[in-house]
């Protein structure tokens, strides 16, 4: 799965840790949103409606999560103002299903509003 957000390209790696949430948000691609900026995470709202599924809210830098309250995937990469530590805290449970290992601290340049889309 790929999310392009300006000229930035991020390569998903789906996890197998929550594979109802991984296919659901594959079946609804392409999805087109606009970006939230919080802390070091990147959120943007979907159409796709997904309950809890092995959530947490400790999260590892280069976590994609969907974000049930808010319909939203979630890009960490970095501290977010719960943050206790260095490493990411999502603001309530979210679902992992997924990896970013490159062009993460190219995110810090995204503010809000900005055009993001998610394709295969």
């Amino acid at each position: 799965m790929k999310i392009k957000i300006k000229n930035i390209e991020l390569e998903v790696e789906l996890m197998n840790k929550n594979p109802v949430t991984a296919e659901k948000i594959l079946k609804a691609l392409p999805i087109e949103s606009s970006t939230n900026r919080w802390g070091d995470e990147i959120y943007f709202e979907t159409d796709v409606e997904i309950e809890e599924e092995n959530s947490q809210e400790e999260v590892e830098i280069g976590d994609v999560a969907y974000w049930p309250p808010g319909k939203a995937i979630c890009i960490f990469f970095g501290r977010t103002p719960v943050s206790t530590s260095n490493k990411p805290k999502a603001y309530s449970a979210v679902n992992v299903f997924g990896k970013v290992a490159k062009n993460l601290q190219l995110l810090k340049k995204i503010r809000d509003d900005e055009k993001v889309e998610v394709c295969k």
